[in-house]
């Protein structure tokens, strides 16, 4: 059975700390890290969106474009909701492919009574690893016109529920060139 709400794949970064766009990146037999990590979503999720700027993707997949020129999470949080009729949904970051499906099963559990659903591990906050519900938009849309794109004060604002996980490698972000060469050789 699959999950009711949608999932939403941020895959919009500027990768600059990559020097490339990570999301177009080759990954476990995938021609691109987004079509793996939509693949995957696809099988745990009735309804996957991807979020970017632009329709950069040689596969099909519905597509939320960005509806403000600053690139952030944030801003790919505002327009998920403001094009989507969703109540709710989660959210993944395209470079985290070690998260897998009892995480996001256990976020699933803790939905009701919170605003934000986030992972969390010994490192920290895992904000682009949640449910995010509708009444976040109200928050993320003043914090937006202030200019303030940080993730995690949206999150201070909010109800928020912080789902602790003691495998911080789970959400290992693909930032660097070596972590994206350490991943796929964990593959192997």
């Amino acid at each position: 059975m699959k999950y009711d709400i949608p999932a939403i794949l941020f895959a919009g970064g500027k990768s600059s700390r990559m020097g490339k766009d990570k999301a177009l990146l080759p990954f476990a037999g995938y021609p691109t890290l987004s079509e793996y990590q939509y693949e995957r979503l696809a099988k745990l999720f009735k309804e996957v969106y991807i979020s970017a700027k632009e329709n950069k993707f040689d596969f099909e997949a519905p597509l939320i474009p960005d509806r403000y020129e600053t690139s952030s999470p944030l801003v790919g949080i505002v327009s998920v909701f403001e094009t989507l009729d969703a109540d709710e949904v989660f959210i993944l970051s395209v470079d985290a492919p070690f998260v897998n499906k009892d995480i996001i099963s256990e976020l699933l559990k803790n939905r009701e009574g919170h605003d934000a659903i986030i992972a969390k591990t010994e490192s920290g906050r895992q904000p682009l690893c949640g449910i995010y519900k509708r009444s976040v938009l109200d928050v993320a849309l003043k914090n937006l016109k202030e200019d303030d794109h940080r993730i995690g004060n949206v999150l201070n604002k909010v109800a928020a529920k912080f789902v602790y996980f003691e495998d911080d490698s789970a959400f290992t972000n693909l930032n660097h060139p070596h972590e994206y060469e350490e991943a796929l050789n964990s593959l192997d």
